[in-house]
């Protein structure tokens, strides 16, 4: 089968975002059992939340990656956030277990298991995972991306993936698609310099994978988030050929040690 498929063999899949698939979709089991469960959470010195279930799901992806990339510096948010921060070098992982946690607390599924692989300076592998949603996309720099919908809890068929591929902006206006718990002015006065016929509000990384979709054409970030926030999201959409860049234009890139892996404001969008 080709990428023109309605649905590509197991085979013919990415090989390693299909390895880094398989741990997001373990690492979204567990944090399902947790969802159902119910949680309590706590604030970090940073004041965000966090709960067992963004810890534990961190301990097992990191497990997983260190036994398929050995070697591999692994930048993952939990971790960085109890100071331990490994050098980057020219690859490296970015992982974060639970992006969305404000969204895992109010149980409206709009949370994600993110990992990113980032080589100089930039995501070239990307996987998405909502669980509780029950999509995923994943995809890398030179087969392009997939998504997989109605994921099974239990098991992922990796058979049932299909190619997507980010729209050129339609002529009748866009699709913008925001922050649910974060929308700011300075989005509002960004977005009024374009004809917005539909305003979309998500939580986590899933608004980069509806832009990779074609489901929606722009997401601009001008409040504060961090490189696992976004690199996944960001290798997702690069992979369905979409872009990211910072509000200048320049290339939005990752390894940023003396900023704190803070990302600047950026804007994702398709096809252009």
């Amino acid at each position: 089968m080709t990428r023109d498929s309605s649905h590509i063999a197991h085979g013919n899949l990415p090989a390693f975002a299909r390895e880094l698939a398989k741990i997001a979709h373990d690492a979204g089991r567990l944090i399902l059992a947790h969802y159902e469960a119910g949680v309590e959470s706590r604030k970090k010195i940073d004041r965000s939340p966090v709960t067992i279930a963004d810890e534990e799901a961190e301990a097992l992806i990191v497990k997983r990656l260190v036994e398929i990339a050995p070697g591999v510096p692994v930048i993952a948010e939990e971790a960085v956030s109890a100071g331990h921060k490994p050098e980057p070098g020219r690859t490296f992982f970015l992982v974060d277990p639970l992006d969305g946690t404000k969204e895992f607390i109010a149980r409206n599924g709009e949370f994600t298991v993110n990992i990113g692989l980032i080589s100089d300076n930039l995501p070239v592998v990307g996987v998405v995972h909502a669980p509780a949603i029950k999509r995923m996309f994943f995809g890398d720099s030179e087969s392009g991306a997939f998504e997989i919908d109605n994921v099974d809890e239990h098991t992922l068929d990796l058979s049932r993936a299909k190619p997507i591929r980010a729209r050129h902006a339609p002529e009748d206006g866009l699709v913008a698609v925001a922050s649910r718990s974060h929308r700011d002015t300075k989005t509002e006065e960004y977005l009024a310099h374009y004809k917005i016929v539909r305003f979309v509000a998500i939580g986590s990384s899933l608004k980069f994978c509806l832009v990779a979709a074609g489901e929606a054409d722009i997401y601009p970030r001008h409040g504060r988030t961090m490189e696992w926030d976004s690199a996944a999201g960001h290798a997702v959409l690069a992979a369905a050929g979409g872009t990211v860049t910072r509000l200048d234009g320049t290339p939005l890139i990752y390894g940023n040690v003396e900023a704190g892996f803070a990302n600047p404001h950026f804007v994702a969008r398709g096809l252009t």
